[in-house]
């Protein structure tokens, strides 16, 4: 198959992802990119508790960061641009990392196959995060690796990852130590020449970087590890069982590829000698998922990075099946494994989690059009578990907008909780305390919040009248639910027509009680 027509499919596919997942996954996809680049580039944001620290690094923030400048440059920096290009940049070098694949993998077809069909793959391979990146650096270093020659090229996407997530360092120490050991160069000069070199390199432009934008001197990686892993901050946001990544993470993230994954493994511990690629990348799974799995905070994208050594596998072991196979069987066979992607892909891409993005243009319209009563633009609250939509950069308003804040405790407070925590445990209490009775001007203009809530804050909601209903998703959480809600507050001397039409959905009490008034005001 000619390399050029592979690489427009691949292009096309990636590309399309861009417009097709339109839901919502997790706060770093906008909060750790996305809101960092927009407060760099436009001077108005907000930043969360891990750049203060100074545990992230600006890396990836500052490549979004030109293109918004190029943006702003050419007069070009509409809201929908300032989100949809970062995705497609990211969707390019997700095309450029598959490609990779394919050549690492011999330009198989199945290797082809595998590498487009992944559900997981194609919900996060254009999106703006991290570990998305990671798992981008990942696949190019692996294809550009030493298996059967010499080489050092990997050496520099490796190093990358390592320093953007230095948990990656655990895919590449059992993969260099491998390496050093094959190779048929001088261990010092490998690793004083190259392994030293590039380290310091990229580590030094990175320190370089991080320093610049955080204002002072900062090892990023050090931060990361010492906050996530040596404190253990990390489990502040939830913990797993420690056999999780091996019964449920890596499993879900493969999917039905899980399937054809196993029969590589079986194939590689039978045949080890036929497989010497995949019997050193079933050493470094397990070897990542053994050390990951002793750190209690746990998500799926942590071990997307481990995607392409598992379709290496798979592929592997195929591509030999396939020779003996029917047409039929193998036909069949693809066909089971594209289905089992597409179902998943298409809910989690389309279905499960739209309303943070649906809320964002309408939310946008707002901080656009809105004016009180006073001329004042519109001040935003969202009673809603912190980061649960994007921020600033869906706007690109300078508008004032306040969310609940989820920070861990740093100063190993007793009985700490967070200010969600303490909102969701007696709402109208903190409503109380944090929000204005009087004049009515000094109450957010505009309230976002999800269904529940409403039900319990029905005395407060009295001045204000439901603006949009949004659908999110199908299950109904103790904090989240069906439904975002958009109230805006009522115009001083305007009717009270709260409940008129929501009356069945949301009650109100006959009575409402007299609210005090608060010591410290909305922002």
């Amino acid at each position: 198959m000619r390399l050029l027509y592979v690489f427009a499919l691949i292009l096309a596919v990636r590309l399309a992802s861009v417009f097709v997942v339109q839901t919502y996954y997790v706060p770093d996809e906008y909060w750790q990119s996305l809101e960092v680049a927009h407060k760099l580039t436009f001077g108005y944001g907000h930043l969360t508790w891990e750049w203060v620290q100074g545990i992230r690094s600006y890396l990836y923030p500052v490549i979004i960061a030109g293109l918004y400048k190029l943006l702003a440059l050419l007069q070009l920096d509409s809201a929908n641009l300032l989100v949809l290009l970062p995705r497609i940049l990211q969707a390019l070098l997700t095309t450029y990392s598959d490609y990779r694949f394919y050549v690492w993998t011999g330009k198989r077809k199945w290797a082809l196959f595998l590498i487009l069909v992944p559900w997981f793959w194609f919900y996060t391979g254009s999106r703006t995060l991290a570990n998305t990146l990671e798992a981008s650096l990942t696949t190019i270093a692996l294809s550009y690796f030493p298996w059967f020659g010499e080489g050092t090229v990997y050496l520099w996407p490796a190093a990358i990852c390592c320093f953007l997530r230095p948990t990656a360092a655990v895919i590449w120490i059992p993969l260099s130590l491998y390496h050093l050991r094959k190779s048929r160069l001088s261990v010092v000069q490998l690793i004083l020449k190259r392994f030293l070199l590039i380290g310091l390199l990229v580590a030094g432009l990175g320190v370089a970087i991080d320093t610049y934008w955080h204002g002072q001197l900062v090892v990023t990686p050090y931060e990361f590890l010492k906050y996530n892993i040596f404190n253990n901050i990390g489990s502040f946001y939830g913990s797993h069982p420690w056999h999780w990544y091996f019964t449920v993470g890596l499993p879900t993230v493969l999917g039905i590829n899980t399937l054809p994954f196993i029969y590589g493994i079986m194939e590689t511990v039978r045949k080890s000698e036929k497989f010497p690629v995949s019997k050193q990348l079933l050493i470094t799974i397990f070897l990542t998922l053994a050390i990951l799995s002793g750190v209690e905070h746990k998500e799926f994208r942590f071990v997307s990075s481990l995607l392409p050594l598992c379709l290496y596998v798979a592929t592997d072991a195929l591509s030999r099946w396939s020779y003996k196979a029917s047409t039929s069987v193998l036909w069949a066979t693809a066909l089971v494994i594209l289905v089992g992607n597409a179902i998943p892909a298409w809910y989690f891409s389309t279905v499960h989690q739209t309303g943070p993005i649906e809320l964002m243009p309408k939310l946008r319209e707002i901080a656009q059009e809105y004016r009180d009563e006073r001329d004042h633009r519109a001040n935003i609250l969202f009673l809603m578990p912190c980061h649960s939509t994007p921020y600033y950069s869906h706007i690109h308003e300078n508008v004032t907008m306040r969310f609940l804040t989820c920070e861990p405790n740093l100063d190993k407070q007793e009985q700490y909780k967070d200010e969600a925590d303490r909102f969701f445990e007696d709402p109208l209490r903190w409503l109380n305390s944090n929000i204005p009775v009087h004049p009515l001007t000094a109450q957010p203009s505009h309230l976002v919040l999800f269904d529940p809530l409403a039900e319990n804050i029905s005395v407060f909601l009295r001045n204000y009248r439901l603006l949009h209903r949004i659908v999110h998703a199908e299950h109904r959480q103790p904090r989240t639910g069906h439904s975002i809600l958009v109230f805006q507050r009522l115009k001083t001397g305007g009717e009270n027509a709260f409940n008129k039409d929501e009356a069945e959905d949301i009650p109100l009490p006959d009575n409402p009680q007299p609210q005090e008034v608060p010591q410290n005001a909305f922002n």
